[in-house]
């Protein structure tokens, strides 16, 4: 297409780790799911259930960020906040294990990626950028056998446009040369399109609710291509 980055030379393509390279939220769903059928609560519907619980995420990323230390202090602030008796410590502990359990998940690689990432390396400059717990995040991607593939690796605390900025100014990007590929368009594509970078949607039907936002349209000058799979990314670069 007139003016893709396959015309325009390398490009620096920074990556979304869960839920584009990787299945993440799926477990965290599984999770929820065993949380509110264990809570059975009288009176709420497991709908209102997790209304209250996305809301107590959202208090929760503020105090603890985002990980499963912020998903287990979640789901024992909803089951504190919803319970009708005084919470048991055996109680305590079952809620724990929820979160637990997703600790314990291998890293499951989505179709495609390894194969589209052995490909995109060769041609152009790729940084992993991944958001969440320092620990946590840097285990997975030293588990998924991924980073070979990339020069560098940022975690951030936050995905906002001016973390898209520190980062070019970090690696000296040009922003119409750099793209911010990923499945979110809260973290991924609209706050990298604030920040004068181009984007790739890469939906995900699991995207963590709290990750939902309307997709911006590219400010003039920049670019914005949807792609329903990560190996799709060969047709454009």
């Amino acid at each position: 297409m007139s003016g893709s980055p396959q015309n325009n030379g390398a490009q620096t393509l920074l990556i979304d780790a869960d839920d584009t390279l990787w299945e993440n939220n799926i477990y965290f769903e599984r999770a929820i799911a065993h949380f509110i059928s264990y809570l059975n609560h009288r009176e709420y519907s497991p709908q209102q259930v997790r209304a209250v619980l996305n809301q107590v995420e959202r208090e929760c990323i503020v105090s603890h960020g985002y990980g499963l230390h912020s998903f287990a202090h979640a789901l024992m602030r909803t089951f504190e906040r919803l319970a009708v008796d005084s919470v048991t410590p055996e109680q305590h502990q079952r809620i724990r294990s929820f979160a637990h359990a997703i600790a314990e998940h291998p890293v499951e690689i989505l179709a495609g990626v390894t194969e589209t990432l052995a490909y995109l390396t060769a041609r152009h400059h790729l940084i992993l950028m991944t958001k969440g717990d320092i620990t946590e995040q840097s285990g997975k991607v030293e588990r998924s056998g991924l980073k070979e593939y990339f020069a560098a690796v940022e975690i951030v605390a936050e995905k906002d446009a001016g973390t898209y900025s520190e980062v070019v100014s970090k690696y000296g990007l040009a922003h119409d040369a750099t793209w911010m590929i990923g499945n979110s368009p809260k973290s991924d594509i609209n706050p990298a399109l604030a920040a004068g970078l181009n984007a790739v949607f890469v939906p995900h039907d699991q995207t963590w609710i709290l990750e939902h936002e309307e997709v911006a349209q590219a400010p003039q000058g920049q670019m914005l291509i949807v792609v329903e799979k990560f190996a799709g990314l060969r047709e454009h670069f």
